[in-house]
């Protein structure tokens, strides 16, 4: 059996208003285009979670609300205080506590992209995966039964993505 994990780093936030309380930022407008694309992109290619476990920040909700309408069946979706700006073992030991095969998680660099980094044996030649921007989405693959045998550099890299490379620096959606 594979079990598949796809880490989604919360797509561009606002900062209009530099004093504003982080955890209730919202998305600009470009995120909400970058979310609403990679949940395109995550449909066209099957990559279709049963569970996404989400921060509760605003951002990352917010991205969530985008990407999962693009995703049959809908996954169920858990909101957690514990996965805002988390640390990458905190995100991986919500993770081991899942059953299904495919889960996703949305949330905070530098966590997210550090757990991305931590997980794969080989990571991909993509010029952002080091520094894991907003948008970005990893799909990693796992050659076992049960998320609590995942061990560090085990994963194989199935995808990644950024929303420049799906929709363009011009903001229209590629081809």
């Amino acid at each position: 059996m594979t079990l598949r994990l796809i880490l989604i780093r919360h797509a561009k936030s606002s900062w209009n208003d530099p004093f504003s309380d982080d955890h209730a930022r919202v998305l600009n407008a470009r995120g909400r285009a970058s979310a609403t694309t990679i949940g395109t992109w995550m449909a066209k290619h099957g990559y279709v979670p049963q569970i996404v476990l989400c921060s509760d920040a605003a951002r990352t909700q917010e991205t969530a609300k985008l990407i999962l309408p693009a995703l049959t069946p809908p996954p169920r979706l858990r909101l957690s205080a514990m996965l805002y700006h988390a640390a990458p073992d905190t995100v991986f030991d919500m993770v081991k506590q899942e059953t299904a095969p495919v889960v996703a998680v949305i949330g905070h660099n530098p966590g997210i992209g550090m757990l991305a980094n931590a997980l794969v044996e080989t990571p991909p030649a993509h010029r952002r995966f080091g520094d894991y921007p907003t948008g970005a989405t990893t799909v990693i693959d796992f050659a076992t039964d049960t998320w609590l045998n995942i061990k560090r550099r085990s994963g194989q890299c199935k995808a990644f993505v950024v929303p420049r490379d799906l929709i363009g620096a011009t903001g229209h959606e590629m081809d």
